[in-house]
């Protein structure tokens, strides 16, 4: 459990744990505990978003973890991101700066665009976590902002020594080839949603080679959407694929840590979330086996081009298709 394997970002060459703890879907009254729990398994990534709603309930753990002396700042990566009614440049820093308050932080170690989707602005208070408009609203309210503007208040964060790295969630391949064009400071790593069921290998290869690291999230495709999204519950679930069972058998593990360490095998950071102990620290515990090239080509062969977290099914915003 020791083992904490980096990656280094570019262009800053800062490590970024490729194990970390997600926080998308913990409620507030369970947020605080979960941070706690989690660093003291070893996990030395927190994943965060402001439109999670529970930024506050981290920042409380956060400071007792530094009070108590279970880990020190400069020995954990924290992420956060821009929600899509904060994407005008004007909005930017003030949703940073409410980020870092409520996080109890002097600095970020990475903060991500969240969507590449520019909102009409709602005040804050007034949102709801989750909540893609207004609540005054009957529809969802785009606004005219282009991603090169919020890219350049993104920019600005770094130069004002507020955040270390700056980067993407949810981008699609053309998006970040226009974005490459323009960056002043490159992003240092994309987002994505990624799991056997949905691999996106020619998107994650190109950004590799454009020198991002990639985060997957979603890992275990439909579980996690399960009871909202619709067409998930029709899906096959993941861990009952037989190659899934076949290799948590021959390696005494469970499915998860299969699908984990096929992720991570492949150099693909993960944030998955446990609110089991005993989940929890199994979801790190994947350093003591290797797959073979063979069992990871069997397990990326499960591909179904199957998405969950699509705004053009919830919100009508075709970003991907």
């Amino acid at each position: 459990m020791s083992e904490n394997p980096t990656i280094n970002l570019n262009p800053t060459g800062h490590p970024m744990p490729l194990v970390g703890v997600g926080m998308w879907q913990v409620p507030n009254d369970k947020a605080t505990d979960l941070v706690i729990e989690a660093l003291k398994l070893g996990y030395r990534l927190v994943d965060c978003a402001s439109d999670y709603g529970n930024e506050k309930e981290i920042g409380i753990a956060l400071k007792k973890a530094f009070d108590e002396g279970i880990v020190k700042r400069q020995d954990i990566f924290v992420t956060s991101k821009l929600w899509n009614t904060n994407h005008h440049p004007k909005h930017v820093r003030q949703a940073f700066e409410r980020t870092l308050k409520d996080l109890q932080l002097d600095y970020l170690d990475l903060y991500l665009i969240h969507f590449p989707i520019a909102l009409k602005y709602v005040d804050p208070d007034a949102r709801k976590a989750g909540e893609w408009s207004d609540p005054h609203e009957k529809e969802i309210v785009t606004e005219d902002v282009p991603i090169h503007e919020t890219w350049k208040a993104m920019e600005e964060l770094v130069d004002a020594g507020l955040v270390k790295n700056i980067g993407i969630s949810n981008f699609n391949g053309g998006l970040l080839m226009d974005l490459l064009r323009y960056a002043r400071i490159k992003p240092s790593v994309l987002q994505i949603e990624h799991s056997p069921y949905l691999t996106q290998e020619r998107l994650v290869n190109y950004a590799k080679s454009q020198g991002l690291a990639v985060t997957g999230y979603s890992n275990f495709s439909n579980l996690s959407y399960v009871g909202f999204i619709p067409h998930a519950k029709e899906a096959p679930i993941l861990f009952d694929q037989p190659v899934i069972k076949e290799l948590a058998g021959r390696y005494n593990k469970s499915p998860a840590q299969i699908v984990l360490k096929w992720c991570v095998q492949r150099q693909i950071a993960i944030i998955p979330k446990s609110k089991n102990h005993d989940r929890l620290a199994q979801n790190r515990n994947i350093f003591d086996f290797e797959l073979t090239q063979e069992e990871l080509h069997k397990i990326s062969s499960l591909n179904a081009n199957m998405r969950f977290n699509d705004p053009g099914n919830y919100a009508d915003l075709p970003i991907f298709d």
